[in-house]
């Protein structure tokens, strides 16, 4: 397998030390690095293991690569998902907040179909992904998540700016956002893309709701998910470590990656 990585941060290093060492199984190779200039860290990332550096994503699919990872921003996948899908381009997304955009979503979806490209967005830094599709088929009424982390992981946002919050002060947890996850998502770009997850994989963005929450008692990522249906109730509670270096992601939700990728070249799966 073939792969290239948009994006050079945590998650392309990881990606790029567990395919070095073989963790992911035989046969997989990065063909490409892709950076918005030639400035960008990923230069020095890329040749630190070896692989090609390239800018911009005519170069990336240059390289032929059989699978995308897309570990960049929203406007990476704005920019380039619908591209890579119609050359027929396999991309596993991780921005998956993105998607919350109904016109984007569905011309992505239309592009994996006719083109017999695989579209994957990966459960993230949650589970129960499984549970809920599941219960979906038999009807379910509600499902709520709820994103607690400490106040750092909160910082720099345009937001949570506007809400005039001193994250350094807080004393107590803090409500940030609460409705449905359409109109939270686009608030969080770097934080809640597992609630874009779960709407996709659930009810619906309308319909899925979620509440954001700084709380200075916390040292893990902290995720609450409740779903009520047909088939019974769902409870649960995920602490997620902070990804080194980057408080707004979960350890999980890098891993969560690799585990998509090593999926993908699978024959054998195990639960859905």
């Amino acid at each position: 397998m073939r792969i290239a990585i948009l994006g050079a941060g945590t998650i392309a290093r990881l990606f790029m030390e567990h395919i070095r060492r073989g963790d992911l199984g035989s046969g997989i190779e990065v063909v490409g690095l892709c950076g918005r200039s030639t400035a960008s860290a990923g230069q020095g990332l890329a040749a630190e293991y070896g692989v090609p550096f390239v800018v911009g994503v005519e170069a990336l699919r240059a390289t032929k690569p059989d699978v995308v990872i897309e570990a960049a921003s929203h406007d990476a996948v704005r920019a380039h998902l619908v591209d890579l899908l119609s050359a027929g381009v396999a991309v596993i997304v991780l921005s998956g907040g993105a998607l919350v955009d109904d016109e984007l979503r569905a011309a992505a979806e239309k592009a994996a179909e006719e083109n017999d490209a695989m579209l994957y967005v990966p459960s993230g830094g949650i589970g129960a992904l499984d549970a809920l599709k599941a219960a979906c088929i038999a009807g379910v009424d509600e499902v709520t998540i709820q994103v607690a982390k400490p106040p750092a992981a909160w910082k720099k946002i345009d937001y949570v700016e506007t809400l005039g919050v001193d994250l350094d002060s807080l004393k107590e947890a803090k409500v940030l956002f609460e409705g449905p996850a359409r109109e939270g998502v686009p608030h969080f770009p770097q934080n809640v893309n597992i609630a874009a997850v779960l709407a996709m994989a659930g009810i619906g963005f309308d319909r899925t709701l979620l509440r954001v929450v700084a709380d200075p008692g916390l040292t893990y990522n902290t995720h609450t998910i409740r779903i009520r249906g047909a088939s019974g109730n769902i409870s649960i509670v995920l602490e997620n470590v902070p990804a080194p270096g980057n408080p707004k992601t979960a350890w999980l939700a890098c891993y969560s990656a690799l585990a998509a990728l090593k999926l993908a070249n699978s024959k054998v799966r195990y639960g859905t």
